[in-house]
């Protein structure tokens, strides 16, 4: 079955994403940087989780809930807590 140009476009949005994100997270050009790419990842995992709703693909939903959880603290570690002690 031929998917909806609707669900290519969240497909390629979704792909485009991704790699945007993980190539900031693997430059590691500071933390906000990490941190940005985690929200650019969190866009994505949204975005597949939508495309797998719209195609009934849920083992890439369940994936992506679960990416979307890790991103979730991804933010939290790089953007919102405190710098940890190094030592």
């Amino acid at each position: 079955m031929e998917e909806s140009p609707l669900v290519q476009a969240i497909k390629w949005a979704a792909t485009g994403s991704g790699v945007s994100a993980a190539f900031m997270v693997s430059l590691d050009l500071g933390r906000r940087l990490v941190g940005i790419g985690f929200i650019v990842f969190t866009f994505s995992s949204v975005a597949w989780i939508t495309a797998a709703a719209l195609s009934d693909d849920w083992a890439l939903g369940t994936q992506n809930a679960v990416l979307f959880a890790i991103n979730l603290f991804g933010i939290y570690r790089y953007l919102i807590r405190a710098t940890p002690p190094h030592g």
